[in-house]
Parts: C-alpha cells; structure tokens; sequence
C-alpha cells in the first residue's frame, strides 16, 4: 500500500516539474506576483500598518496626510517600482517591451483630447453638490491650502501611476508574449473583482472600463494612456471641489466658475 502512494507520489511529482519546464517563466512571475502585491497593498499599505509602524514617527501636524500619503505611496512603490525591477532586473525587458515608451502617441493624444474636455465639465457639474465638496479631496486639510494640496495631489498621482501599470503595464506588457491580446481581458477579471463593495453602477462599469482601457493601451503600445484617463477623474474632482470650498462658488454658469477660479489666487 505504502509503496504504491509512493509511486503515485513520485510520478505526479515528476508531471508537475515536466508541466513547470514547460510553461513560460515570466507569464508565470507575473501572474503570482500580481495575485502578491494586491494582497501586499491591503497588508502593508493599510491604516493598521501605519499606525503601527509609522504614525508615531511624524510630527502630530502630518499624521493625517502621513496615512494617505502611506497608502498611495505603498501602492505607487507595490504597483510600478516593484514590477519593473522584476521586468527589467529579471527578464531584462527594453522600457518599450514593458510599456512604458512613447508607443502610439498620436493616437493617446486624441483620446486625451476627447475624455479630458468632457471629464472637466462632468466634474464640475458634481462639484457642485454638497455631498462631493464634503468627501472631495479625501484628505480635507488639502482644501484650504494650497502647499499641501499640490504635495496631496503628487502622491496621489504616484498612487494612480502604481494601479494604472500593475493591471494595463505589468498584467499587459509582461504576458503579451503568451497570452496575446487575451492579456486584455486577463488583466480586467483581478481589476473588476476588486471593485465588488463599490455601488453596483461602479462595480459594473469596472468591467467595462477595465477592458476600454486595457485596448487601449494594448492599441497605443503604451501604459501611460491610462494614467491621466483614469487619475482625472478624481484629481479634476478634487480640484474643483477644493476651488468651491475656498471661494464659496454655487452653480453651473460661467458666473460660478469664474468666482471659484478667483480661489487659485489666494494663499
């Protein structure tokens, strides 16, 4: 009996190196790493983590933007830093091979042309509630100064730019060799699965764009497409909302906007 497990052991034992041998080294480093890093953000670039190891560090003024500074600056460090050292340290990938040339430029600027006009006026119009200025920027001390709003706002961009290459640059570009254009719609089943606990028109649409931007920047050859399509959203709310706060400015009309621009002028 013992040695007939030992048998079954054995050859599955030598199935599975034969499997290994045969699948590809970087398609396979980069699908379990992804699965790693998702997991390590929400580990170590939670608040329990920060206030376990970091809040007692900084002064008491920067603790409160010293914890969304940790969580944007773990996911840039998790999301981008951390994927193209493997690519490039380990696969020796050209900055191209992983997304990060010029790629289809033209083509990136005319998307860009079209989405930001319309995302500007879009967030304007949701500016104007009271529930978005009340929510928006996240940290809210950001709103009624504008040093700290700048320094908010670039680390919320190195956030954007590690979620951005970990899905439509490190999912993409590193198993493109393998999977082919299937990487689009690989990459948009880990991005939609976790939008699940936001309001269902979201979670719903995260498949959507999750797939709209993934061909995208396959049809670009580029991941940096994807950063300001998507970090716009929430950075052009964050400015409009901090302009309504800081001048008192309601409405929609030319009026509204041009008393809330008069706010960039004040310290």
């Amino acid at each position: 009996m013992m040695s007939s497990v030992s048998s079954l052991l054995s050859a599955e034992w030598q199935r599975l190196r034969g499997a290994l041998q045969r699948l590809d080294t970087q398609t396979m480093t980069v699908c379990t790493l992804t699965a790693f890093l998702v997991v390590a953000q929400y580990v170590l670039g939670g608040r329990d983590m920060y206030y376990a190891v970091v809040a007692d560090v900084l002064p008491a003024a920067w603790r409160g933007l010293g914890a969304w500074a940790w969580w944007f600056g773990v996911q840039g460090v998790l999301g981008f830093v951390v994927p193209l050292a493997v690519l490039r340290g380990a696969f020796k990938r050209s900055w191209a091979d992983m997304g990060l040339g010029a790629g289809n430029a033209r083509l990136a600027g005319a998307g860009l042309a079209v989405y930001l006009p319309l995302v500007a006026v879009g967030t304007w119009v949701l500016s104007d509630g009271a529930a978005f200025q009340q929510q928006y920027p996240h940290y809210q001390p950001a709103a009624h100064a504008w040093d700290v709003w700048l320094l908010y706002e670039a680390l919320f961009l190195f956030y954007w730019m590690g979620w951005e290459y970990l899905w439509r640059g490190f999912m993409i570009f590193g198993t493109r060799h393998t999977l082919g254009a299937y990487a689009i719609f690989v990459q948009a089943i880990p991005f939609a699965a976790l939008h699940v606990q936001k309001p269902w028109p979201e979670a719903f649409l995260s498949v959507v764009g999750g797939l709209a931007l993934g061909a995208l920047v396959w049809r670009c050859r580029s991941f940096w497409i994807a950063v300001p399509l998507h970090a716009a959203q929430m950075m052009l709310l964050d400015f409009w909302c901090t302009l309504r706060i800081r001048s008192g400015a309601s409405g929609l009309g030319l009026g509204a906007l041009m008393d809330a621009l008069q706010a960039m002028s004040r310290s």
